[in-house]
């Protein structure tokens, strides 16, 4: 019983929340008008699963899209920061500066300057999502075995060797602490940007139902892109177990046991 409490704690606390709310909801504790109950919520969902479908794969598509290419921006920047001391000199405080600019601000000027369409959404998406892995492989870099790479060197393997057979399997881990980042940044990207210039999108969608004081469609919307960075996050942590499996093989023997 225990070693099932331990496994499904998460899941026990979220349908305790979800109950709890609905009952509070029943008793007219929270006003329905602007705190809908999970079942308006659920049949909110139903009642506009054809838009909720529609809109959920224009925003699917502009997070993958935005990632994707976040990653191999990040990844490429990342080895050639590593390798040039000067770029990174000059790289790293202009992914700094990135980064002081808030979202909200920044959105409308790509539109201003990219359009309405799919473009300054992406764009928003992979400045968002290009740092934490930057640093997080740099990071992994910086904490490579210096023994390990000077018995590299005295063995005359070049510089690509050594980022093949050390640096990169040393930083695996790190880049996947930043993945799980840069995946619910995505979402959030992606949602926001949508809310300031588009056509479609759930950010589109959330701000039409705002409009119309459709609140459990609001909800509905919240609920979605959350669950969605949600499911995304867990499943990069999956595939880490199958890439890295050295790291959890403690916490497998623990399972096991």
């Amino acid at each position: 019983m225990k070693k099932f409490l331990n496994r499904n704690i998460s899941f026990i606390s979220i349908i305790i929340l979800i109950t709890v709310w609905q009952v509070c909801g029943n008793l007219g504790l929270l006003p329905k008008f602007i705190f809908p109950t999970p079942l308006e919520i659920a049949n909110a969902f139903v009642r506009d699963r054809a838009l909720f479908l529609f809109h959920f794969k224009i925003t699917m598509l502009e997070a993958l899209i935005g990632l994707t290419l976040g990653i191999f921006f990040a990844c490429l920047l990342a080895i050639i920061m590593d390798s040039f001391e000067m770029i990174n000199k000059i790289v790293y405080p202009l992914l700094i500066f990135t980064q002081t600019i808030p979202t909200i601000a920044l959105a409308p000027i790509l539109v201003l300057w990219l359009g309405y369409d799919m473009t300054p959404k992406i764009v928003l998406i992979v400045i968002n999502t290009t740092f934490p892995i930057i640093i997080s492989i740099l990071d992994g870099f910086r904490h490579c075995d210096k023994d390990a790479i000077q018995l590299l060197k005295l063995m005359n393997a070049s510089r690509w060797q050594i980022l093949y057979h050390l640096k990169i399997p040393t930083a695996l881990t790190y880049f996947y602490a930043g993945l799980r980042v840069s995946v619910s940044y995505a979402f959030i990207s992606a949602v926001v940007s949508e809310w300031l210039g588009g056509f479609e999108g759930l950010g589109v969608f959330m701000i039409r139902a705002k409009k119309a004081f459709d609140y459990d469609t609001m909800f509905a919307i919240i609920i979605l892109v959350s669950a969605i960075s949600l499911i995304s996050m867990e499943l990069v942590k999956k595939s880490e177990k199958k890439f890295i499996k050295w790291k959890y093989l403690e916490e497998e023997e623990n399972e096991k046991d």
